[in-house]
């Protein structure tokens, strides 16, 4: 595992070619951040483990963006890898009825990153942001940076902030 660190006002830190939409919005935002790059395994059965296992890193701090429909609404929700979401729960902190899974292809057009490297931050489109409220537990914690194979690691306060999150909890497991 590679494991480089870009730090907030970094020299370069977001452009070039390692950077993403995420790691550019990081530091746009003068974020501190670490970005951990590992070579992904395009046959580990879920990209969330294999982050942890790769980053060694607890599941409970690596979190999973997905992407729901709540009433009509594409709506991110962050949760760790080491459980599942709950969608009735996604819909309530949102004031919503129904939750779904959104279609992975709209999810990824909508985003503009592909599925299990779908990051919360620097997507194409600015949805609505759920992050689950155990993110609060960890002084950081792990998202994806905009491909697989690559996360960042920050302070769960930042990310909330530059998502406009609500922080609820939408985890289970």
């Amino acid at each position: 595992m590679a494991k480089k660190s870009k730090k907030q006002g970094g020299a370069g830190a977001g452009s070039g070619a390692g950077g993403t939409p995420a790691t550019v919005a990081l530091t746009a935002a003068g974020v501190t951040y670490t970005v951990h790059a590992y070579d992904h395994d395009p046959n580990h059965p879920s990209y969330g483990e294999e982050a942890a296992e790769a980053m060694g890193v607890s599941p409970e701090r690596v979190f999973k963006t997905l992407v729901a429909d709540v009433d009509g609404t594409l709506t991110v929700a962050v949760v760790p890898v080491a459980g599942s979401l709950d969608l009735k729960a996604l819909a309530a902190a949102v004031g919503g009825k129904r939750a779904a899974m959104a279609d992975p292809a709209l999810a990824e057009r909508t985003t503009g990153y592909v599925r299990g490297g779908i990051s919360p931050l620097g997507q194409r489109k600015k949805l609505p942001t759920v992050l689950d409220d155990s993110a609060t537990a960890h002084a950081t914690i792990c998202v994806s940076a905009g491909r697989r194979g690559l996360e960042v690691e920050l302070a769960p306060e930042d990310l909330a902030k530059l998502t406009s999150a609500t922080l609820a909890p939408i985890g289970r497991g």
